[in-house]
C-alpha cells in the first residue's frame, strides 16, 4: 500500500499531469486581447494609371506646330530682310530720318529675340510633355500673351511683313489658341495631377 501511494506520488510528482489535463494556449506575442492590424492592400489611395490623353498630346501638338511656323517665319524674314527693311522705310509712320543700318540692326534684333523665345518655348513643351503642370501653366501665360498681342494687331499693318508672313503669323495664332483650350480640358488636369502624384510617390520624374 505504501509503495503503491509512493508509486502514485511519483507518477504525479515528477510534474505529469495525466491523462485527460490540456495545456493552456500560449500567451499572444505582444498587445494581449488585440490582434494584428491588417495590412493596407497594395495600391491604397493611389489613383488609376493614365496614358497620356488626347487633350494633352493635341494641345502640345499645336504649340509645337505654332512653334515651328515661328521658326519658319523667321528664316523667310532671314532672307528677305532686304525687302523688309525697304518696306519698313516706306511706311507712313515711320520716321525718314533712320538710316537703313539702324532698322536693318533693328530687325535683326528682333528676330533674335524671337528665336531665343522659341527656344524657351520648346523647353516648356518638353517639361509639359513630361507631365510638368508647371510648364502647362506657363505655356498657358506665354500662349495668352501671344492671344493678346494678335488680337492687337488685328488689322494693322504698323509692322513690315510680306503676305505670307501675315498668314503664318495667323496660322500661329490659331494654333495657340486651340493648345491654351486643349490643354485646360479635364482629361489634361487628371493627366497633370496623376504625374504629380507620381513624382511625390517616388514612381516617376
Amino acid at each position: 500500500m505504501t509503495s503503491g501511494q509512493g508509486g502514485t506520488g511519483g507518477q504525479y510528482g515528477q510534474g505529469d499531469p495525466g491523462q485527460g489535463w490540456n495545456a493552456p494556449p500560449p500567451p499572444p506575442a505582444q498587445y494581449p486581447g488585440y490582434g494584428p492590424a491588417p495590412s493596407a492592400p497594395t495600391g491604397y489611395g493611389a489613383p488609376a494609371p493614365m496614358e497620356r490623353p488626347f487633350a494633352v498630346r493635341a494641345g502640345l501638338g499645336a504649340f509645337i506646330a505654332n512653334l515651328i511656323l515661328g521658326l519658319i517665319g523667321a528664316a523667310i524674314a532671314f532672307a528677305s530682310i532686304d525687302t523688309l527693311v525697304a518696306q519698313a522705310l516706306a511706311a507712313e509712320n515711320v520716321d525718314v530720318t533712320i538710316s537703313d543700318d539702324v532698322l536693318r540692326t533693328a530687325v535683326i534684333a528682333g528676330y533674335v529675340v524671337a528665336l531665343v523665345f522659341a527656344a524657351l518655348q520648346a523647353m516648356f513643351i518638353w517639361f509639359a510633355w513630361n507631365g510638368r503642370n508647371w510648364a502647362r501653366i506657363v505655356l498657358w501665360v506665354l500662349g495668352g500673351l501671344g492671344v493678346v498681342s494678335g488680337l492687337a494687331s488685328l488689322g494693322m499693318a504698323t509692322a513690315p511683313s510680306t503676305g505670307f508672313l501675315t498668314a503664318l503669323s495667323w496660322f500661329g495664332f490659331a494654333l495657340t489658341v486651340a493648345g491654351i483650350v486643349l490643354l485646360a480640358q479635364k482629361p489634361a488636369n487628371e493627366w497633370y495631377r496623376y504625374r504629380g502624384w507620381l513624382r511625390a510617390s517616388g514612381q516617376g520624374r
